[in-house]
């Protein structure tokens, strides 16, 4: 009878675990008020899937905008073209691999230099040599130019200085007219997506505030403001991007002031600090020691440090006295950095209040990469965070995503059109997608 008994309350217990299962409710795939028959996605970089150091195939087999379109096939999304490169020219422009480790960690990088696309080089007087790439030709779904700015977008003879804007024009360079925004908008499209502007920011930035500069930011309003309405002029919706902090990203953050400094004083522990040119206001630099606030950049080669340099004051070690600062192009200093980020925040301002002028929906990616800078990120048990190589987000050249970082980047972008616009597409499952490859 016990028995009897104890068995009665095993079921009548399972049964009341069964009724307080809870309940998945996955929504059904749904457009809601947007129709994303033809998206197309306009931007640079980012959004053309380089990696790595450069554009090649698989990198653009993986891009943003295309996982976003596989996940809008469920709602109605219609077939996404990109100008991929050909199988035999699948490494492009070429890229960098990750071939092993030095005995201190640090990682060995090699240009992959086979099956290419190139096609030549134009010498540009006045501008430099550009590198033109195998033409494509063909529907483009996936407008991402690498290295364009929002600046560029009504530079009529820039699709003449950029070889990969150039190799998606019909016309040779150097008798290119076209405009990139004449060029997006040609063809009629339902929905879009836009990240123009990050190169805004990112080219004086990388270059150490001194081989670019930041785009103005009156110029910057004005551009965009044409931008969206041209790509609203038919009643379009879309999403855009804001700008993140570029100089919160590994090719920042890698190469460290106290551990440059630290490998010198283990050969001389009298060294007490290393010299930089830092900008002290407007465009007056002078030198003084490095701080834990100046970035060096992840191409800055290390091996310079101590080198011995011709001065009008004799012969001196590179880097350790203010008569041999590291040059300006290796360092983003303290202040550059705060006005990198004064600029970021300013095109950022304007995204939001453009976007929220025309209806958009928007990706604030600013706050995103924030918040993974501060508290890492947890995708499906997978810890990842910002730190070069090790946290999954970046790829070898420390700007550009991995093919899991662009994946969690297409999520992101789909969360924010289905909160606007009462869509139900479906997320990426970001384990599919692979972080940097180890050999």
């Amino acid at each position: 009878m016990k028995t009897f008994k104890q068995h009665i309350y095993i079921i009548a217990g399972l049964l009341l675990l069964s009724a307080c299962k809870p309940e998945i409710n996955t929504p059904k795939p749904s457009k809601g008020s947007a129709d994303f028959s033809r998206y197309i996605s306009i931007g640079n970089s980012l959004t053309a899937g380089y990696a790595d150091g450069g554009l090649y195939r698989a990198g653009q087999l993986v891009s943003y905008p295309s996982i976003i379109a596989k996940q809008m096939e469920s709602v109605g999304g219609g077939s996404f073209t990109q100008p991929l490169f050909s199988t035999d020219q699948a490494n492009g422009s070429g890229y960098l691999s990750l071939t092993g480790f030095n005995a201190d960690g640090t990682p060995i990088t090699t240009p992959v230099t086979s099956n290419l696309a190139i096609r030549g080089i134009l010498p540009v007087p006045g501008f430099g040599n550009v590198t033109l790439y195998t033409k494509y030709t063909g529907d483009i779904n996936n407008y991402g130019v690498p290295g364009i700015k929002l600046l560029h977008i009504v530079y009529a003879p820039y699709g003449n200085l950029n070889g990969f804007y150039e190799r998606l024009l019909t016309g040779s360079a150097p008798t290119n007219s076209t405009t990139y925004l004449d060029f997006v908008t040609a063809k009629p499209f339902t929905f879009f997506s836009n990240w123009l502007g990050n190169n805004d920011a990112l080219g004086y930035a990388t270059s150490g505030g001194a081989g670019d500069v930041l785009t103005d930011k009156n110029t910057f309003a004005q551009l965009y403001s044409l931008l969206i309405s041209k790509m609203t002029a038919s009643g379009q919706k879309g999403v855009v991007g804001t700008i993140p902090d570029v100089t919160f990203g590994p090719y920042f953050n890698t190469i460290t002031v106290g551990a440059v400094l630290g490998a010198v004083q283990k050969a001389n522990p009298q060294v007490q600090a290393i010299f930089i040119n830092a900008l002290v206001s407007g465009g007056t630099y002078a030198p003084r020691p490095a701080t834990a606030k100046d970035l060096i950049v992840l191409t800055f080669p290390t091996s310079k440090i101590g080198q011995p340099v011709t001065t009008p004051y004799g012969t001196l070690p590179y880097g350790l006295t203010p008569y041999t600062p590291i040059d300006n192009q290796y360092v983003l200093d303290a202040n550059e950095v705060a006005l990198t980020q004064n600029y970021i925040q300013s095109y950022n301002e304007t995204i939001k209040s453009i976007a929220a002028a025309k209806g958009l929906a928007v990706f604030d990616s600013y706050a995103f990469l924030n918040n993974v800078k501060q508290n890492g990120l947890i995708v499906n048990g997978v810890s990842l965070n910002l730190n070069y190589i090790s946290g999954g987000l970046f790829s070898l050249d420390g700007i550009h995503l991995t093919p899991r970082g662009y994946a969690i980047v297409a999520n992101e972008f789909i969360k924010a059109i289905n909160a606007k616009y009462g869509s139900s597409i479906p997320l990426a499952n970001v384990s599919d997608y692979n972080g940097v490859k180890f050999p």
